[in-house]
């Protein structure tokens, strides 16, 4: 198949063309560098089934293609709030923009939604059927209400126009080629654990999060795209949940970093759980979440020791 990934040159979008490109697609990158690099798709320049692009999604785009992964727009709060009006209307006027390609070319198009959909949840774990809890008003409501507004925008072509629709809910995401910059939990601990730095801790390290290895996340992504008859929304994640506190110890332990831990005030409407219910995943698709956390992050403190140690 001919196939477009829009952020194909971020962290999570970088690996999904490499899988596609393995699998002999024809596979089109495009990406505006705001928060991707090329240094992320640049062993795959070479293979010739494999495109690059730099575009940003606000603006339309006109290409011939079967399908369509649209991961472009900055999934963590140092980018997203950097600028917050170009954040939702990559959620509004990009959407629509890889929708109306989806809706002329007749290809099949998966929207990457995210826990954020959830807001600061009630429900706990969460499941599809939650609408959630969300601030519209807040500093995060750029990315958390984009997100809610770009899956409305999904199911409505598919209900208007016909388009062949996935919604899949990203929940928290880890591994190589995450950015040293890009305020991740995951990632700041490491660097600051690699350094030598205080690791800092928001509140007292009693929230919880969820953390699924990228190459599951990316399996998980492809078994959706090929599934048919089923429009999602889809929880993918992993449904162990650690505390933020306990990770942080975990990741000093494993660098066997000299690191000490800091406390600092929560910031603005941080969810205090998370947990991705991922039954309805196990059921329609037959995924399941494979690497374990300990593997899983001496794979991404590898990664960092080679960048920052």
């Amino acid at each position: 198949m001919r196939i477009l990934v829009t952020g194909g040159a971020g962290f999570i979008g970088s690996y999904l063309c490499e899988r596609l490109v393995d699998d002999r697609h024809e596979v089109i990158c495009l990406d505006n560098y705001f928060t991707g690099s090329k240094r992320n798709i640049g062993h795959l320049l070479k293979a010739d089934n494999f495109e690059l692009l730099r575009h940003d999604i606000i603006n339309p785009i006109d290409v011939e293609v079967d399908q369509i992964y649209n991961l472009a727009c900055p999934a963590s709060p140092v980018f997203y709030q950097f600028n917050p009006v170009r954040t939702i209307q990559a959620n509004v006027l990009g959407v629509t923009n890889m929708l109306e390609l989806a809706k002329r070319t007749k290809a099949r198009i998966l929207q990457a939604s995210t826990s954020e959909v959830y807001g600061d949840p009630k429900v706990h774990p969460q499941k599809e059927d939650y609408w959630g809890n969300v601030n519209p008003i807040g500093v995060r409501s750029c990315y958390d209400e984009g997100k809610r507004v770009a899956e409305t925008l999904m199911m409505d072509y598919f209900r208007q126009h016909q388009v062949d629709v996935k919604i899949v809910r990203i929940f928290n995401t880890y591994g190589p080629r995450m950015a040293v910059s890009d305020g991740r939990v995951v990632s700041n601990f490491i660097v600051q654990a690699v350094r030598g730095a205080d690791i800092t801790v928001y509140g007292r390290g009693e929230q919880t999060r969820s953390f699924c290895y990228v190459s599951d996340m990316v399996s998980g992504l492809v078994d959706m795209m090929s599934k048919q008859d089923f429009a999602g929304p889809v929880n993918l994640g992993n449904p162990r949940e650690f505390t933020i506190l306990s990770l942080a110890r975990k990741i000093i332990e494993l660098t066997k970093s000299k690191s000490e831990i800091v406390f600092n005030s929560l910031p603005s409407d941080d969810p205090v759980q998370r947990q991705p219910d991922i039954s309805l995943a196990k059921t329609r698709l037959s995924w399941t979440p494979r690497i374990e956390i300990e593997e899983g992050l001496k794979r991404t403190i590898d990664y960092f020791e080679g960048i920052v140690g």
